[in-house]
């Protein structure tokens, strides 16, 4: 079975994580620019890995017989939907946890059946570096006489906090108030190169989809 890549950094579902979020500057919202005392940058936050389903990795289809490709041997059509983080950030490591269903139909309505379907859940770090990865399986059941079944799984990542934490002077950067005159008052912090990295090496993700062969990979992406 390979090991599913993450194409195009481009996802179906996109999450924040659902803890405490933590408002870094001032009272206007979120990328908004605050102009009370001064322009500056103000963004929101959270040491929470957000959760995310890469593209191609959020459906599995099975074929009976397995090596035919024809529309009239799809057996399953299985999706991953509903992702929910819970993320808790109140110790040194925050925890995120990110469950899901599995919504399945079969091509037969006949007796009950179960079908396993593993999946991955991957912690990225900074778009590219895999810090962590663990393989999983959903059990979906089908009740007899139904063509609809139903599964559900759950994805967990611990992130060291002080590896998501931007450091103090990259954040004061990005948050300070400039003013009219200033040498730099028409730069966007945002647009240098060591506060983007900074920025890009304290964001984490935590991906999960179907643990595709290289077949039904190459087969969602066909589709």
């Amino acid at each position: 079975m390979m090991s599913t890549s993450f194409p195009s950094r481009k996802f179906l579902a996109m999450l924040c994580g659902a803890a405490a979020m933590v408002t870094v500057a001032g009272c206007a919202k979120d990328n908004e620019i605050d102009v009370s005392g001064g322009v500056g940058i103000t963004a929101t936050r959270s040491a929470c890995p957000a959760v995310a389903v890469p593209l191609h990795t959020g459906d599995i289809t099975l074929f009976d017989p397995a090596t035919s490709r024809d529309a009239s041997a799809v057996d399953v059509v299985a999706a991953i939907t509903n992702v929910t983080p819970q993320c808790n950030d109140t110790g040194e490591k925050v925890y995120q946890l990110a469950s899901f269903d599995v919504v399945a139909t079969r091509r037969d309505a006949g007796p009950a059946r179960t079908v396993t379907l593993p999946y991955y859940a991957t912690v990225l770090q900074g778009g590219t570096a895999v810090v962590a990865k663990r393989l999983g399986n959903v059990a979906v059941t089908f009740a007899e006489g139904q063509v609809r079944g139903t599964g559900r799984g759950q994805a967990s990542a611990y992130v060291d906090r002080a590896a998501a934490t931007l450091p103090a002077d990259i954040q004061e950067r990005i948050t300070r108030k400039r003013k009219a005159g200033d040498q730099d008052a028409a730069i966007d912090p945002l647009s240098l190169p060591e506060v983007r990295a900074a920025v890009q090496r304290a964001s984490f993700e935590l991906l999960v989809g179907f643990q595709l062969t290289q077949d039904q990979l190459e087969y969602n992406v066909r589709r």
